[in-house]
């Protein structure tokens, strides 16, 4: 239970969020998370809030936001609340021409680059896990077409802001039917065992590829990855405004090396550049190449 105001036994209905209570949460989001709920989506809100209410057996929204002021409680109740605001309908190589400009980039940098012997990658907003599994997949699977195996190898870091998530992604189990309808069959053989009739799970030998932690988007500035090969961040843009989505591809583009890429979703980032960066042609794909310094100082004298 969330405490007092909270422990209402047998509600039977709860009230509607009216204009202003809807932007006193949308500013309690925005601050603690970085997500930008727009008005348009008020109905989302709300049942998103009064689900989670009647399961603590809250009467009142004044009373559910009063809860999530402090406290280890409520540090507790904001990794359920964020859980259900985000939308977690997801599936393994969601967006195919992008995973084919990873591959092809691979296949890039290790015929142009004889010293080069590692690609890492880090999956922004992984969810419930199927994106950096999948980016795993491709990766493995263009190492061994080149037959690099033996040494070169990759690594996925894989962040997101909810906890549940997190957790099932770690498990790497998922529903057999999605997996078959999802994977071929000779994925499904390298990659996947069964654990039941109904269920099917990610090998340990790819799961060990993957390292997954729990990262706000608003602490982009202080995260010390650097050296990335990939950053894929699809899908995620979609929760914040404008001008923080622009932040936090800024933030993005310095962890990349010379020559990395970073992959968005389309339509996600609008009149947004960086100098850093440089547009990949394509109709298909919405991603950007980090310049080589060197390079890009000689462009400009």
């Amino acid at each position: 239970m969330m405490g007092d105001a909270c422990n209402i036994q047998g509600i039977k209905g709860l009230p509607e969020l009216n204009e202003e209570q809807f932007h006193l949460w949308q500013t309690l989001i925005e601050t603690r998370t970085g997500m930008y709920i727009p008005v348009q989506r008020h109905a989302f809100l709300q049942s998103s809030i009064r689900l989670r209410m009647k399961e603590i057996q809250c009467e009142s929204f004044e009373s559910y936001y009063e809860q999530l002021q402090g406290g280890s409680a409520s540090d507790q109740e904001w990794v359920i609340l964020v859980d259900r605001l985000t939308v977690q309908e997801t599936h393994f190589f969601r967006h195919p021409p992008s995973f084919d400009l990873v591959r092809n980039k691979t296949r890039e940098w290790f015929v142009n680059d004889r010293e080069k012997k590692s690609i890492q990658v880090w999956s922004v907003g992984c969810s419930t896990g199927e994106e950096p599994y999948s980016l795993a997949m491709a990766l493995d699977e263009q190492i061994h077409a080149m037959h690099l195996a033996m040494d070169h190898y990759f690594g996925v870091t894989a962040t997101d802001l909810s906890m549940p998530a997190l957790s099932k992604a770690r498990n790497g189990t998922y529903k057999s039917k999605k997996v078959e309808q999802q994977i071929s069959s000779d994925r499904q053989k390298r990659y996947f065992e069964y654990v039941d009739e109904k269920h099917m799970q990610i090998k340990s030998a790819l799961k060990e590829r993957i390292c997954f932690a729990r990262i706000n988007v608003l602490d982009l500035g202080s995260v010390p990855f650097n050296g990335l090969d990939i950053i894929f961040c699809q899908n995620v843009l979609i929760y914040f405004s404008r001008w923080r989505r622009r932040e936090i591809v800024n933030h993005l583009a310095k962890c990349l090396l010379p020559g990395g890429i970073i992959v968005l979703g389309l339509g996600e980032v609008m009149d947004w550049n960086n100098p850093q960066l440089v547009r990949i042609e394509s109709d298909q794909v919405l991603a950007f190449m980090r310049q080589d310094p060197i390079q890009n100082k000689g462009q400009q004298t």
